[in-house]
């Protein structure tokens, strides 16, 4: 069962409700950077990112449990210590991190939330983007692949409204970018299917800029 899994952290566990400010002291051991990967479904990014950099700590959240066992189980077989998951909406990313206490955030392949009743549902919305920016560091960036057209517009729409946002670089084609290595070729299943198809597939990063 996903509850016995000490890498997964969810409701009924008091790890859940401790852990905000804590991730040193309660689960990594360690005061290493944390990289959080929204959305993260069966967690490839987290899991892959861990595997190459184990000087860093990965955090995927996901309201799904049946996707964070698929991550859980990889994590557990690689004998990764370095990465956990994190059973919860997106919305109370700040029930976890004290503000400024992610280094890094990766969105890979979101639900782009086409109907306009879901536009505020879209994890690159302002309502999002405002609780990103006071738990991410100063001069931490913020990641995200997609291979849908319409919401990769949307995105860069909703940043430009933004008085806030630095050093934003993107490409509607990021295997034929400079910006490639930055991506590290990981792939989730939803970025391998689409790519396979001959969907391009589109990156951005960008920074906050704190006062």
């Amino acid at each position: 069962m996903i509850s016995d899994r000490s890498n997964v952290i969810q409701p009924g566990k008091d790890i859940y409700d401790q852990i905000k400010g804590n991730w040193s002291s309660l689960y990594f051991k360690n005061s290493n950077p944390i990289v959080v990967e929204l959305a993260c479904g069966k967690g490839e990014y987290s899991v892959a990112l861990a595997s190459r950099f184990p000087d860093k700590n990965f955090i995927g959240v996901d309201i799904k449990g049946d996707r964070l066992w698929k991550g859980s189980t990889l994590a557990v077989e690689q004998e990764l210590q370095n990465v956990v998951f994190i059973r919860a909406n997106i919305m109370l990313l700040e029930n976890f991190f004290k503000p400024l206490e992610v280094a890094e955030i990766w969105i890979p392949f979101p639900d782009p939330r086409p109907k306009k009743r879901d536009v505020k549902r879209r994890l690159t919305s302002q309502r999002f983007l405002d609780i990103y920016k006071k738990i991410i560091k100063p001069h931490g960036y913020l990641r995200l692949k997609t291979d849908n057209d319409a919401f990769f517009d949307y995105t860069l729409d909703e940043l430009m409204k933004r008085d806030d946002v630095v050093d934003l670089q993107f490409t509607d084609n990021v295997y034929e970018s400079k910006l490639r290595e930055e991506c590290f070729d990981v792939k989730t299943h939803y970025e391998d299917f689409f790519s396979r198809q001959g969907q391009l597939i589109k990156y951005l990063r960008f920074r906050f800029k704190h006062l």
